[in-house]
């Protein structure tokens, strides 16, 4: 069933976008060819007015093709007008940024919704995971609970700001350890006992760590109306940012692993719903706004490829040469095609590895 629900909330996401450009291209009085869910081959069709409504068999994402989306596009004297290279640029714009704008819009109600409707779960003392190549590997077990760090002793929070506080001696570079270790207090199996580890600085979390998570079996705290708004904010300016900054990542080999495909967001998204699928409302809507995100990078074949150029033409008054464009679709598309392989090699080194851990 979690296979099923995966898909489901994937299929959400392209049928959102491609409503999006859909809806404004019918808006702005373009005419609409066809309308598909997913890539062909055509396994179901049907035709309404003007427009083909198609379901495919490859499950890769799906499109709207629109009249004359190639400008040498040969086409009868009726349809001309409609054709989408035909329209002004404004038009044209409108009807691209709808696609991402949707899923932008659909990524920021999820998360509003679940910090307002469900809330985030309480986190709790015990340890979940410990992570191989850090201080808490062969000292730290699945199933402690930390009572206390440094003798103070509070909820999940607290013990983890109070961890921050250890700081290495100089500037903070990969895997410096700490000046003063860290006394943590734990129970295990009924008996209590103290340990001192140093924490180590993990560039990819740009903080000091020791090396595991606690879990997250608390209750959940339904968070107020304002408060969700405000909450649900951060979290798309932060995941915004990030996704943002993925190209970035390509020049830097620690942060490059951090990168992943399709198959990672939907093998996270699945695992996510077997564990709790409430979790998964803002997995979904972090995959939403990515795919949102990503699609606004100015290369063709992206939506914020088409957006460039056509603001290209405004500036420059007349239309660009299709063979300017096709080379700067190959250069596109070629990068794109990049940063799924890199992500779709990590994603298959965590299969092979320690999996995505969700919880």
């Amino acid at each position: 069933m979690s296979w099923l629900l995966a898909f489901a909330g994937f299929a959400a996401l392209i049928v959102i976008h491609e409503l999006g450009h859909f809806a404004a291209a019918k808006a702005t009085g373009m005419r609409v060819e066809r309308f598909s869910l997913f890539f062909p081959p055509t396994i179901a069709r049907v035709r309404r007015g003007e427009t083909e409504y198609a379901l495919g068999l490859l499950p890769l994402g799906g499109y709207v093709k629109i009249t004359g989306m190639n400008p040498e596009e040969e086409l009868p004297p009726e349809v001309r007008a409609r054709a989408y290279f035909a329209q002004p640029v404004w038009k044209r714009v409108v009807v691209i940024l709808a696609g991402p704008a949707m899923n932008l819009l659909l990524a920021f109600l999820l998360m509003f919704i679940f910090f307002w409707q469900i809330g985030p779960r309480e986190p709790s003392r015990v340890i979940a995971a410990v992570e191989s190549g850090f201080p808490a590997a062969g000292v730290l077990r699945p199933g402690d609970e930390i009572v206390a760090v440094d003798g103070r002793r509070g909820d999940a929070l607290v013990l983890a700001r109070t961890l921050q506080r250890h700081r290495c001696a100089g500037p903070p570079r990969a895997g410096c350890a700490a000046a003063e270790p860290a006394r943590l207090t734990v129970r295990r199996d009924g008996r209590t006992f103290t340990i001192a580890v140093r924490p180590v600085y993990d560039p990819q979390t740009r903080r000091m760590r020791v090396g595991f998570r606690f879990g997250a079996d608390g209750p959940r705290d339904p968070l107020p109306f304002a408060t969700s708004v405000s909450v649900a904010a951060r979290n798309f300016w932060f995941v915004a940012r990030e996704t943002a900054a993925l190209p970035l990542r390509l020049f830097d080999a620690e942060r490059r692993r951090e990168i992943s495909s399709v198959v990672g967001g939907y093998e996270v998204t699945r695992r996510t719903i077997v564990a709790d699928a409430a979790d998964a409302l803002p997995i979904i809507a972090i995959i939403s706004l990515s795919l949102a995100i990503v699609n606004l990078f100015p290369f063709l074949p992206l939506d914020g490829g088409h957006v460039f150029w056509a603001l290209v033409e405004k500036v420059r008054r007349r239309p660009v040469p299709v063979a300017v464009m096709e080379r700067a679709g190959a250069i596109g598309f070629a990068l794109v095609l990049m940063l799924f392989l890199i992500g779709l090699t990590n994603d298959i080194d965590r299969l092979a590895g320690e999996g995505f851990q969700v919880r």
